[in-house]
């Protein structure tokens, strides 16, 4: 079936086979995978053809695979069954569960259970990520850096039993790019055809069958109705809006923060969601998010609210709004984040601090996604080995000529009066910063035999793994000073709660079929990355082992794709069935 373009004015039905609303990683794949054989796609996105991509085109690009050759290389034991326990046991995919470590591993084999296709989809990611995604994405001519990073271990060592975060050699940007490259042919040919900046308003069905959805060109209020057999919803989560995380906060956290930082894409704004509830649809575990506690205002903002996510230095000292450290477990990224965030939240103001040095920052400092890893994204080696001997000089030089909220001072003194600049009233007094940072440093021995921090010994185990030895310093008192300069400068960091990523979303079955309230396939419907929660409505559960996401998007667009061609040619289902 022959797709008009909407720049025909007069044409009011339009026909395809797969209808995509979503134009995001999840929905690239799954156009790629249905036009390679020859079915007909429309592609519905919100943004400009610029952006085509969504969040994935910023992203870092890494990934929580297992079994691979880089993982092979570097000597790491991983394999299904262990990501498996990992994962379910990190998940807490139940609270009964959560709190008993044996039965937090097993798969729920109650169909009405409200972790039941959550876990199954834990396992389908354990089983096939390797084949389904990192082989895939081989085939595609991406490749990894050599290097395995270790995160999410865990505060108690619950998490990441060993290193599975790969990062694509390029970003996400140069997976995106590369993705587009593949469509080229087909775009050409109008065998597929993408509406930019156009939305899904509504799904319209027949006797329990979707036979189309009604678009709406955001440009010039003009409507489209576009029939097609087959609907496959990508629209990203609902993390896009500040007022659906606030609606949508988990009540054991208490209350929302009032303010935070919007690390998505405001057009991910839940509403699709709304209309596929209305029609019957089941949304699960939209409680349940992967936001970060470390986020600046963007200093190239492109909406109000818009955040930059950081990652945070090890070795700073995280202190709250009055200059105290937070505790009593000292908060220190790689272990956990959605601890980190829960922290962070419970604080009287909406923002915390980081303190640090100059050295610390040159080391460790880094913010996540593409743009500010030019590296990376650029595959330019010899960069990114000069930034791992000798630090990134000049990202913190950037961040300190950009960000209001990247202080950098000579002295105590002169780093708390620009800190209470910052805020409504001067909280911090330079004497209590001052005897805060010096309780750590004199914590800080040679031999390592009288250090009794929890923060130095959770330095102590990264360090142990040359990954991230590279990019964390070995313990240094902050207020240290250096031989050349006679005093190490210093740095803050005001950071606050920035909203990312949902893990709940659209319940779908196996092949992404979505499943209704009574627990039904709803025919024609399918619900792939994001806006499925990563597969299931959620398969993360409350808290992910991070590099789930832009793997998960693949992995569930392509089990659709399958589903949807398989009943084009009458098959049988070839997804997994456990």
């Amino acid at each position: 079936m022959l797709a008009v373009g909407y720049q025909m004015k007069q044409a009011i039905n339009i026909c395809c086979d797969t209808l995509i609303a979503g134009g995001g990683i999840a929905g690239l794949v799954t156009a790629l995978e249905l036009l390679e054989q020859n079915q007909q796609v429309c592609l519905i996105d919100r943004d400009t053809k610029e952006r085509l991509g969504g969040l994935a085109r910023w992203a870092f690009g890494g990934m929580a695979l297992s079994g691979t050759n880089e993982q092979r290389r570097s000597n790491i034991p991983d394999n299904d069954k262990l990501l498996l326990k990992d994962w379910l046991r990190f998940g807490l995919f139940d609270d009964k569960e959560s709190s008993n470590e044996v039965s937090g591993q097993k798969l729920r084999s109650d169909k009405e259970s409200e972790t039941y296709w959550p876990q199954l989809w834990a396992k389908e990611y354990a089983t096939f990520n390797n084949a389904k995604v990192y082989l895939w994405l081989k085939k595609l001519g991406l490749n990894f850096l050599p290097a395995v990073n270790w995160v999410e271990r865990g505060l108690y060592g619950n998490g990441n039993s060993v290193p599975r975060y790969h990062v694509i050699s390029g970003t996400g940007w140069h997976l995106i790019e590369t993705l587009i490259s593949k469509l080229q042919p087909f775009i050409k040919n109008q065998q597929l055809v993408i509406y930019h900046q156009h939305k899904v308003e509504s799904v319209k069905t027949l006797k329990g069958i979707t036979t189309g959805a009604m678009i709406l060109n955001e440009l010039t209020q003009e409507q489209l109705l576009i029939n097609a057999e087959n609907i496959v919803i990508a629209c990203g989560g609902i993390n896009g809006s500040t007022a659906k995380v606030k609606e949508n906060w988990c009540k054991a956290w208490g209350d929302a923060p009032k303010k935070m930082l919007n690390g998505a894409n405001p057009i991910s704004d839940g509403k699709l969601h709304e209309e596929l509830d209305g029609l019957g649809a089941k949304i699960t575990h939209v409680e349940n998010m992967w936001n970060y506690a470390a986020g600046i205002p963007h200093p190239q903002a492109e909406f109000k609210g818009h955040g930059l996510s950081l990652i945070p230095c090890k070795s700073a000292l995280w202190i709250n709004h009055l200059g105290k450290r937070i505790g009593p477990l000292p908060l220190v990224t790689g272990f956990d984040t959605n601890y980190l965030c829960q922290q962070v939240t419970s604080q009287e103001k909406p923002w915390t601090w980081q303190i640090l040095n100059w050295r610390i920052a040159v080391k460790e400092f880094a913010i996540s996604g593409s743009a500010h890893n030019p590296s990376i994204k650029n595959k330019n080696s010899w960069q990114l080995l000069m930034e791992l001997l000798f630090g990134n000089q000049s990202l913190v030089k950037q961040m300190a000529q950009e960000s209001a909220d990247f202080i950098v001072a000579d002295s105590i003194e002169g780093l708390v009066d620009e800190m209470n600049k910052l805020t409504d009233r001067a909280y911090i007094k330079s004497t209590s910063l001052k005897q805060e940072i010096e309780n750590y440093d004199v914590q800080i021995n040679p031999s390592k035999h009288f250090e009794n921090d929890d923060q130095l010994r959770r330095i102590h185990q990264a360090r142990q793994w040359l990954p991230d030895r590279l990019r964390t310093c070995k313990p240094k008192a902050i207020l240290a000073k250096n031989i050349k300069t006679k005093s190490e400068k210093l740095i803050a960091i005001k950071v606050q709660f920035i909203s990312r990523k949902s893990l709940g979303g659209v319940q779908t079955n196996l092949q992404s079929q979505v499943l209704g309230k009574d627990g039904s396939i709803i025919k024609g419907l399918y619900c792939v990355g994001e806006a499925a929660g990563f597969g299931g409505g959620g398969a993360s559960g409350k808290r992910s082992l991070e590099g789930t996401f832009l793997s998960g998007c693949i992995l569930t667009a392509r089990n659709a794709a399958t589903e949807i061609l398989n009943k084009e040619a009458k098959l049988p289902s070839t997804a997994t069935s456990y």
